[in-house]
């Protein structure tokens, strides 16, 4: 898919304060966060991208991970239902935001609960991760709604992979049938109809990388799989993410893109 535009949300002053990580690493460094967003972003412009960018919102501390917060297909956007209750008025937000460029936006309604962080889209084939955050009835809502639009989905179950807070905690599609996966061995059952560039469990936070237009965007520090990439001949682009990874946030979370 061809992307011409992002919606971004800047870390709020209090972004320590969002929901602790489960890997530790500290206390994020809010100044450096904002320094690496900003990064993000012009790496985004570089690849192509339109930005709206979003006032940072010290009501909701974790809301720079927009991810979440909204499914975006070609002529309709999903409005998700987080799973964390403190996210929830997240959505409602992104919303508004969303109305500017959707004229189809669909919600997903309660109990249900959906993390766009689950939900990894690969040429009209929507996979939806059963997590701690994706329920059962969210991820039966997200695919009756995408099946409406004319779009297959697949629900798996990443409930016992304890390593993955998100299903693209561990996966991300770059197109032409290939995947990167950090978590093959309990995936590989849904993804043998793909090609899968395995990642090693010492760069396992590489997994989560963003295919944008002509580029692929990964994070820094993980030289195993920037030399697997550059060998296949796609344009890398590495970016510094430590504080995001603080807080369990990875490159995905950081966009909408569509």
């Amino acid at each position: 898919m061809h992307f011409t535009r992002a919606i971004v949300r800047l870390p709020a002053a209090n972004f320590a304060a969002g929901i602790a990580s489960a890997i530790g690493g500290g206390s994020p460094n809010v100044t450096v966060a904002l320094e690496q967003h900003a990064r993000y972003c012009d790496t985004l412009r570089a690849c192509g991208l339109q930005l709206t960018t979003l006032a940072a919102d010290s009501r909701h501390p974790d809301s720079t991970f927009i991810e979440d917060t909204a499914i975006l297909t070609a002529g309709a956007a999903i409005v998700t239902r987080p799973g964390a209750p403190s996210r929830l008025a997240e959505a409602l937000l992104t919303r508004e935001s969303l109305r500017e460029y959707f004229d189809d936006v669909r919600e997903i309604q309660r109990p249900g609960t959906v993390d766009g962080g689950d939900v990894c889209e690969a040429d009209g084939v929507y996979i939806i991760g059963l997590s701690s955050r994706t329920n059962a009835e969210g991820a039966r809502q997200l695919a009756g709604i995408l099946g409406e639009l004319g779009y297959n989905a697949l629900v798996i179950d990443i409930r016992a992979s304890k390593n993955l807070l998100h299903l693209k905690t561990g996966l991300s599609y770059l197109g032409d049938g290939i995947f990167v996966v950090g978590s093959e061995a309990l995936l590989a059952d849904a993804l043998k109809r793909y090609e899968v560039i395995g990642v090693s469990p010492a760069e396992s936070y590489a997994a989560n990388c963003i295919r944008v237009n002509d580029y692929i965007v990964i994070a820094a520090g993980y030289p195993q799989l920037l030399a697997t990439l550059t060998g296949r001949g796609y344009r890398v682009a590495a970016l510094a993410m430590s504080e995001f990874r603080k807080m369990d946030g990875g490159l995905s979370c950081l966009s909408l893109r569509f």
